[in-house]
């Protein structure tokens, strides 16, 4: 399926921010696009979009999409493969969003960006379930009135973000020309970005079991690359799963840092979608769940005859075992590549040397 192409404002990653006033999406429907018109959107609009069915059906009928220029207002019209749709967004909403003095670790800013080590338990952006102790809420008070307006008052400056529980490394846009020229990187999935996860098992390239998974392929230097698409769980709107004939293409790379007995590994992940949940769910399709995954990690726990008392931290961790450790980007006014490091937060690293002590 070809890619969209966005005119006006452009995020990825686990989420991300779409919109701004007028912002444009160009959705080219793909081979296997559903013959029904809202169908088709729904299965090619970028997920980053946040885009609804509903919402979309809601779009068609206020004209607000259009093929070759003309609108098109029937959902139930016919769609075709390869017809290339504008999808004109409203104005987003302003919500008045307080600034909190909330502590933030920062680990580079100047006048166009600032890089943030989010802590977890901290949401990235408000919303109707957690309205105040957001990074956004944090970063209006340590930034004031300078962060860029695009995507609406509720996401100001947010090109990307990572799950509430998730640590690690996010860069928001402090103007304007900052959030376009992330945006566009994130697009182009040019922003390195390399998780550290802790796994439930070893992945391993000899085994039979995983060799025999659809999506799964092994590449040099010991990667294991992960394909599929994702999609909303049909149940549980809440989670996401992996599907084949819908969805959003994404691409996960995983590597087995250190092994622990066999039961745990310490895996890099590389993201080269950005999509919600996926290192979590590709991960758990693969079979190695995330140590502290309660949406996706299943009920699997490690043993105390392999691990010890390793193997208790290891069940009891309260969140997923999963951080943003280093974050790589073209700075999007000088140019200058830019790359960044954060090491284990203190939860993750005592469990390692526990895991290591093994």
């Amino acid at each position: 399926m070809a890619g969209p192409v966005v005119d006006e404002d452009v995020a990825d990653d686990e989420g991300g921010a779409f919109g701004g006033v007028g912002a444009v999406i160009r959705v080219t429907l793909g081979e296997d696009a559903p013959a029904r018109l809202d169908k088709a959107l729904a299965a090619a609009v970028p997920e980053e979009a946040a885009l609804s069915r509903s919402r979309l059906m809601r779009m068609i009928a206020e004209g607000a999409v259009s093929l070759a220029g003309v609108a098109v207002t029937d959902p139930k019209a016919r769609a075709l493969p390869g017809e290339v749709y504008d999808l004109r967004l409203a104005p987003a909403v302003e919500v008045e969003t307080l600034a909190e003095d909330i502590p933030l670790s920062v680990i580079w800013e100047d006048g166009d960006l600032i890089v943030i080590n989010k802590p977890a338990g901290m949401v990235v952006h408000p919303a109707p379930g957690s309205p105040r102790g957001t990074l956004v809420n944090a970063l209006l008070a340590h930034c004031g009135d300078t962060l860029s307006g695009i995507g609406g008052e509720r996401r100001p400056g947010i090109v990307h973000r990572i799950d509430k529980d998730t640590t690690g490394l996010l860069v928001v846009a402090k103007s304007d020309r900052a959030h376009h020229g992330l945006a566009a990187q994130f697009e182009a999935h040019s922003v390195d970005r390399h998780y550290l996860a802790l796994v439930h098992g070893v992945p391993s390239a000899h085994d039979p079991r995983l060799r025999g998974l659809r999506g799964i392929s092994f590449e040099a230097a010991g990667l294991i690359r992960i394909a599929t698409n994702l999609a909303r769980h049909k149940t549980d709107r809440q989670r996401q799963a992996v599907i084949w004939e819908a969805g959003r293409h994404a691409v996960t790379r995983a590597k087995v840092l250190e092994s622990y007995a066999g039961a745990a590994a310490l895996v890099e992940c590389r993201l080269e979608t950005g999509r919600t949940h996926q290192i979590r769910v590709h991960m758990a399709y693969a079979g190695h769940g995330l140590l502290g995954d309660q949406t996706y990690g299943g009920k699997r726990r490690l043993a105390d005859k392999l691990l010890g008392p390793a193997a208790a931290l290891g069940n009891d961790f309260p969140r997923q075992a999963l951080h943003a450790a280093s974050l790589g980007f073209d700075h999007p006014v000088t140019g200058e590549r830019l790359e960044f490091q954060a090491p284990l937060p203190a939860d993750m690293a005592a469990l390692v040397a526990a895991l290591r002590a093994v």
